[in-house]
């Protein structure tokens, strides 16, 4: 406001002067004007009383001198308005600089507005799992996303020419701050509509266990660096707790993965399995044997509950019985399939009492019908493709999770009176939405759901039931495949008819 009105307050100064310079130039004309008398003529041939007249060359030069005087005047008071005429645009520049900074003042204000009330650094309370704003994984050759719609596509490829732009840029600017190129890059962005999208690029260094994250904020104006730090995964060990009742054939093969990739590739993980009852115990604790024998893998516990199974129960004694400090958590399930770079993933995407990671993992579809009959299904290390026909995100699953034990702990764990099939992980997980820890969900292409038949128990409550057939119903096949499958007469139908036309066709030629 103070500003405004000493801008015009200058403004009037140049009127006035302005003013006052045509005045002056308008005195000096009629001062050199030639004198004009309603005399007559004849009376300056007549004598008069008084004193003399000055004469012609007297008056003439009087007027020269007039005009002389006035000649100065209007000089100096040109020269007086040119200078103040500078110092008016130099008023009028120095307040146009101090909009300027007032105005870029408040846009980094309103950017610094917008990332203090995004979830970037911290987490934001949200009332249920719907409010949650979802990331997208994503590489410069792909983008895996979850809001698919009909289509079901799990990835997009290739990427759309403006995100490809967009994440162009985003990946250039990473590349200037960390000044140097990088051979191996992974990111997650999201975008939450009334604030901006936000940016993690993950970058591995020269060895396994270092990266390099970069975190980029765009408010919905310039790009802004939030973050450029170093994380070093070497010595932050995973325990991966996994809760068993019977099934030991799928118990056999999550043992064939474990050894690849947690013993052989990673090296840093913890295995605790909890087991319900007292049936098939020993084909448990002797696969533990075998694998501690073949890969000298001595990092493992086995407890055992002789009670009713309870997925969450399991998971909770075995978050609990862990006695070596604080240490970063994996839930997962028997007939989850996980890769080494995930394990990363999992470590990088959580920090205690800051950040926990709900991945969203690929679930396959049934392979009998992906691959037409049983004989011709491949092996699992092959049958883990991320496209339409062979699955999809199972964005409605919060049961594979990463946290620390200390936030577990401080949370509350799990709702141990839940019994038998699913209900305990969304419990946990609303609790995780209404603290002020951050949480991230981002499908992990390292990260699947094998099939397996589902079987719902007669005895589950209704709700718990609805749920178990839903689940079922999309564990099965795409939406076209099913399709194929619900009108496979009709189409039968229409083949049988093809070939009789065919065959008519052909008596007639």
């Amino acid at each position: 406001m103070l500003r405004r009105g000493l801008l015009a307050w200058v403004s009037r100064l140049g009127g006035v002067l302005v003013l006052l310079c045509c005045s002056l130039s308008l005195l000096y004309v009629l001062t050199c004007s030639p004198p004009h008398s309603d005399d007559h003529p004849l009376s300056h041939t007549l004598p008069r009383a008084g004193p003399i007249p000055p004469s012609l060359g007297e008056r003439e030069e009087q007027h020269r001198l007039h005009i002389s005087s006035l000649k100065k005047e209007i000089a100096q008071l040109k020269e007086a308005l040119q200078e103040r005429s500078q110092q008016l645009k130099g008023v009028q520049e120095s307040l146009k600089r101090g909009l300027a900074e007032g105005q870029q003042a408040d846009l980094q204000e309103f950017l610094r507005s917008q990332l203090s009330k995004a979830e970037v650094s911290a987490g934001t309370r949200l009332s249920s799992e719907y409010a949650v704003v979802p990331f997208e994984s994503f590489t410069l050759q792909r983008v895996y996303q979850l809001e698919m719609g009909l289509t079901r596509h799990p990835e997009e490829k290739p990427v759309r020419k403006d995100k490809r732009d967009e994440l162009g840029e985003v990946l250039e600017t990473a590349l200037l701050s960390l000044n140097a190129p990088s051979s191996q890059q992974d990111g997650i962005t999201r975008t939450e509509k009334d604030k901006g999208t936000l940016y993690e690029l993950t970058f591995r260094g020269e060895s396994s266990h270092d990266f390099r994250r970069l975190v980029l904020f765009r408010p919905f104006g310039p790009l802004m660096k939030v973050k450029n730090e170093r994380v070093d995964t070497a010595h932050v060990p995973i325990n991966i707790i996994v809760p068993l009742s019977r099934r030991t054939d799928k118990f056999k093969q999550f043992m064939h993965n474990f050894r690849d990739m947690c013993v052989r590739q990673d090296g840093r993980v913890h295995l605790t399995v909890v087991y319900f009852g007292k049936e098939q115990m020993s084909e448990v604790r002797s696969t533990l044997e075998n694998t501690s024998r073949l890969v000298h893998f001595k990092n493992y516990t086995l407890l055992q509950l002789d009670e009713e199974f309870s997925r969450g129960r399991g998971l909770d004694v075995g978050a609990r019985a862990w006695k070596g400090g604080n240490v970063l958590l994996f839930f997962c399930d028997v007939d989850i399939y996980f890769t080494a770079d995930f394990l990363n993933t999992c470590r990088l995407n959580t920090q205690p009492g800051k950040k926990v990671f709900y991945p969203v993992l690929f679930s396959q579809y049934n392979p009998a019908l992906i691959y037409g009959s049983a004989e011709h299904i491949p092996p699992v290390e092959q049958q883990l493709v991320i496209k339409k026909d062979t699955g999809f995100w199972r964005d409605f699953g919060f049961g594979m999770t990463c946290q620390y034990r200390s936030d577990f702990i401080n949370i509350g764990g799990f709702d141990i009176d839940i019994k038998g099939w699913g209900g305990e992980d969304v419990h946990l997980y609303r609790k995780y939405l209404h603290s002020s820890l951050l949480v991230v969900r981002a499908p992990a292409r390292g990260l699947f759901h094998l099939w397996h038949e589902k079987h719902c128990a007669d005895e589950l409550p209704p709700d718990q039931y609805r749920m178990c057939m839903q689940s079922k119903a999309m564990n099965e096949a795409s939406h076209g495949q099913l399709g194929m499958l619900f009108f496979r007469h009709e189409i039968a139908a229409h083949l049988r008819k093809q070939k009789q036309q065919h065959k008519a066709i052909g008596k007639k030629t």
